[in-house]
């Protein structure tokens, strides 16, 4: 990437407007890899490439590191809609810095309100429509709590494949183990709405809780608690296509 004029530079990761970053500069806010600048128009190299950080700098006491696009995972709690605009409960956006919504973050998918786990994100409208649609047929690992126990019929219909309302065909998890008396695994490759709550609905049970635990080959970071988010580096990248 071609050397960046400061000012350019701090737009570009969501700190303001051309105005706003130009005037952070020229107050004295801004630090390169450690050394003050209060010129809006130096030049510097912001390096980085996917998923990996380029030029360090910090805007008063807190440090960055440029991204060329962003890519995020939030580790989604509980009472969070993915919407900009919520209706009932607040938005999952509000859980990220303020400098993901100014350089434009969208969630890729959603979870309901309800449901926790991995959410990703990411500024690279390439990037979002490729892991959003659903001819990619991108397998997404639930861990689901049901309200009765977990029978070997349950099981054996979900991977045959149940009948939904308003669906033309029944509809089949790619996998589907029993984790306990009444938790199971579930694997889909469709992104049919509310699809885990109404795939068991329809073979006589019901969803008390619901995790999304993995996307493609990525697994949420056990590090992560609930309502902590963290970027998503080159391996990260890399485990995400990195299924069979």
């Amino acid at each position: 990437m071609p050397a960046m004029q400061i000012e350019r530079l701090l737009h570009s990761q969501g700190f303001g407007s051309r105005k706003e970053c130009r005037a952070l500069v020229r107050a004295g806010h801004v630090s390169v890899a450690g050394v003050p600048c209060d010129d809006p128009f130096a030049d510097f190299e912001p390096g980085g490439s996917d998923g990996v950080p380029g030029l360090e700098f910090t805007i008063g006491d807190q440090p960055w590191q440029f991204r060329a696009e962003a890519y995020l995972m939030l580790h989604k709690p509980v009472g969070y809609e993915c919407s900009l605009k919520p209706t009932f409960h607040p938005s999952v956006f509000k859980l990220l810095p303020p400098q993901m919504l100014l350089r434009g973050v969208q969630s890729i998918g959603r979870l309901d309100q309800d449901t926790t786990g991995l959410l990703l994100f990411s500024d690279n409208g390439k990037f979002i429509h490729y892991w959003s649609s659903g001819k990619k047929r991108t397998p997404k690992v639930y861990e689901v709590t049901l309200k009765h126990e977990v029978t070997p019929e349950l099981i054996a219909a979900l991977l045959a494949g149940v009948q939904m309302h308003d669906e033309p065909a029944p509809v089949a998890a790619t996998a589907c183990v029993q984790t306990g008396s009444h938790t199971l695994q579930l694997t889909l490759c469709e992104g049919k709405y509310h699809q885990v709550k109404r795939m068991i609905g329809a073979a006589s049970n019901r969803v008390e809780a619901l995790h999304r635990s993995r996307v493609g080959g990525l697994e949420l970071d056990a590090q992560l608690a609930p309502g902590e988010w963290r970027w998503l580096e080159a391996a990260d990248l890399e485990q995400l296509n990195n299924y069979s």
